[in-house]
């Protein structure tokens, strides 16, 4: 076949990619979503929003912040990470309860609304002043999680200062069955004691907790001596939280970065594998691209590529020739 004839050739199929390209984009437009098997998770993530949580002493882009804005930061981070399928519903803790305020809703369908609910928790849901974690709240965020039912796991975001404070001779959970508790108890804060801002009921901060106004801790019955306490004052209380999640059966991690609480939502051991709407429309999206792209492709360009391919052939050709010449001969 001579030179011309093949570039006839083949300048006919490159005009026939345009109705195949045309085909791929229709499909693209048209096609539905395909059911598949992908790994998801469900969380119903609890945010302490007591006036501890309002103390800045944890940084965000080099800004302190308080430790309420740093665990939102650091869910908007970990819902952008969530794969298509999982589900993520809010819940806020002060006093002894859990108050659900968004049931479980898919993350990719619903990631704006998602966004926008968690900027709007703040210290001004607060109905009390004081807070029971060991004895209120992890059992309230259970129930909660096991009502809206799913699987769903909890999520429960706190700094671990109980107001008023706990005896430490005190049972923190009796009669907890740690079978029906799955999820991870998260430590946000920092390790220096630091002032508690105190607020009105409208959020406006009018100074900070003085000992007086608080609860120290109680005497140990027996001790001979008092320590004295400082409640007023407030850090992580990150060995009394991984003592409760012990208790529990939950899992405890600590806020280091923003990124880790993704890095802990994506535990392989709270995913499960359930049928989930993907769009692939992308595969003929992206195959119609390249057929437009070869066709489109200015024939300067394919010359110099037809010629390429020739030179190299013609010095392939011309090195096995000289080979093949100094090849000794066998008597």
């Amino acid at each position: 076949m001579s030179g011309a004839m093949r570039e006839r050739g083949f300048a006919r199929l490159r005009h026939g990619l345009t109705p195949l390209a045309l085909v791929a984009l229709i499909a693209a437009v048209a096609m539905p979503d395909v059911t598949l098997p992908r790994a998801a998770f469900s969380y119903i993530v609890t945010f302490d929003i007591t006036q501890s949580m309002n103390v800045e002493d944890v940084s965000l882009n080099g800004e302190p912040v308080s430790r309420l804005r740093f665990a939102q930061a650091a869910m908007r981070d970990a819902l952008g990470r969530l794969p298509c399928g999982s589900k993520v519903g809010w819940s806020v803790f002060t006093g002894q309860r859990s108050l659900l305020l968004l049931p479980l809703v898919e993350v990719c369908a619903n990631y704006d609304a998602l966004l926008v609910s968690l900027d709007g928790i703040d210290g001004r849901m607060r109905w009390t002043n004081w807070s029971r974690i060991a004895e209120g709240g992890v059992y309230s965020a259970v129930r909660v999680a096991q009502d809206v039912g799913e699987n769903a796991a909890i999520v429960f975001v706190t700094d671990g200062q109980e107001a008023p404070p706990v005896s430490a001779s005190r049972a923190l959970m009796p009669g907890i069955n740690p079978a029906r508790i799955r999820g991870w108890l998260i430590g946000v804060g920092g390790d220096q004691p630091a002032a508690i801002p105190k607020s009105d009921a409208d959020g406006n901060r009018i100074g900070y907790w003085q000992a007086d106004d608080v609860i120290q801790v109680p005497d140990t019955p027996g001790s001979a001596t008092n320590a004295q306490t400082h409640e007023e004052l407030s850090e992580l209380r990150g060995q009394y939280l991984a003592s409760v999640a012990g208790q529990t059966g939950l899992d405890y991690h600590r806020l280091w970065t923003t990124a880790s609480l993704g890095d802990a939502l994506l535990d392989p051991r709270f995913a499960r594998r359930e049928p989930v709407p993907s769009d692939l429309r992308w595969i003929p999206a992206l195959l119609a691209l390249v057929l437009l792209v070869v066709r489109f492709v200015p024939d300067v360009a394919w010359q110099r590529l037809r010629a390429g391919r020739q030179r190299i052939g013609t010095t392939v050709w011309r090195f096995g020739a000289a080979a093949g010449a100094r090849k000794p001969r066998v008597e």
